[in-house]
């Protein structure tokens, strides 16, 4: 009887979802951290730092709900819960940090106040100011603020202080991302005018403020989701079309400049499920430290168990100056 009951034991074991806890990633799968919890880091950003990677993200944890009031759109949405800080050396494997920037849980007036939204950071380092600087969306609960907002730390893990939320040249801003050129000018690129239009915006040489100088990019194309690189001479912008928290197929486009003109090339992705992005949406793209590699970083949202959303994280791949990002069950760098 024993041995019947071992062997079936192991049989439930090897039966369950892989999990990434060798070298390889395994897109879709449960994400276990180093000390065998999920990971919790939606919609996130990544940041390469002295030999360290830090993933910030979204804390997504409690019941999902639909917005009654907001019936626009199906607003699925959990209580914020703060942006989370994990750090790796391989991409791989993840140690839990710190809650890097808490939610206020008292006074409801606060634009970070657990009952509003706290999505997509992304966090540069000012090497001017010695700042570690996270710029994410903040809005209301039924997403009419339509803000960006900045906190700054003096260590990448935090605690984050934050600062404030502003409309960028007074435009409304939603799903957005800050790129950091080799120059050390830092940009943020944020879906506007209702998510018909991107915005462009040159930061500050603090990184704390929207300059007056920003352009506007993909006139009436409806997107959200931006995640940019500079690969070669050329600048690489990967967005989603808006369907709410259901996938479409993502759409690329190249520059010679961030502030210049900008010319939609297609979608990256290719094979089968390539016109849902393989069930996901954009959130990133990490260039690979010391390497020409890139990782193309998405969210396979659950709308009706928002806590369960997965992560998707593919290698993407150029040929000449097509950029391409394929499927992989399980790979490795």
């Amino acid at each position: 009887m024993k041995k019947v009951l071992i062997i079936c034991y192991i049989c439930i074991i090897t039966s369950l979802p892989v999990i990434a806890q060798d070298n390889n990633f395994h897109p879709g799968e449960i994400w276990n951290d180093v000390d065998g919890k999920p990971i919790n880091a939606h919609g996130g950003g990544i940041l390469y730092d002295r030999g360290n990677y830090y993933w910030f993200g979204e804390i997504k944890s409690g019941k999902t709900v639909r917005v009654e009031e907001d019936k626009a759109w199906e607003n699925f949405r959990v209580n914020a819960g703060g942006i989370s800080c994990y750090s790796s050396k391989d991409l791989v494997h993840w140690k839990f940090e710190s809650i890097a920037l808490k939610p206020e849980v008292t006074d409801s007036t606060s634009e970070i106040y657990t009952g509003k939204v706290i999505e997509r950071p992304k966090v540069v380092y000012n090497a001017k100011t010695k700042q570690y600087v996270m710029w994410m969306h903040i809005d209301s609960r039924n997403y009419g603020y339509a803000r960006a907002g900045v906190a700054v730390s003096k260590t990448p893990q935090g605690p984050y202080k934050y600062l404030g939320a502003v409309r960028p040249n007074d435009a409304m801003s939603r799903d957005m991302t800050v790129f950091k050129d080799a120059d050390g000018r830092a940009y943020l690129i944020s879906t506007s005018e209702n998510n018909q239009t991107m915005h462009v915006n040159l930061l500050s040489d603090d990184y704390l403020k929207p300059t007056t100088t920003f352009t506007r990019i993909l006139i009436g194309q409806n997107r959200e989701a931006p995640a940019v690189i500079k690969h070669g001479s050329k600048y690489y912008l990967v967005t989603s079309l808006c369907s709410g928290w259901d996938p479409n197929a993502a759409r690329y486009a190249t520059a010679d400049s961030l502030l210049g003109k900008w010319t939609v090339q297609g979608n990256p992705c290719v094979g089968a499920d390539s016109a849902t992005t393989f069930q996901s949406q954009s959130a990133y793209i990490i260039p690979v430290a010391s390497t020409n590699k890139y990782i193309f970083v998405a969210d396979r949202w659950k709308k009706t168990d928002l806590p369960d959303s997965r992560y998707i994280w593919l290698p993407l791949t150029f040929d000449g100056d097509k950029m391409k990002v394929e499927w992989k069950d399980s790979w490795h760098l």
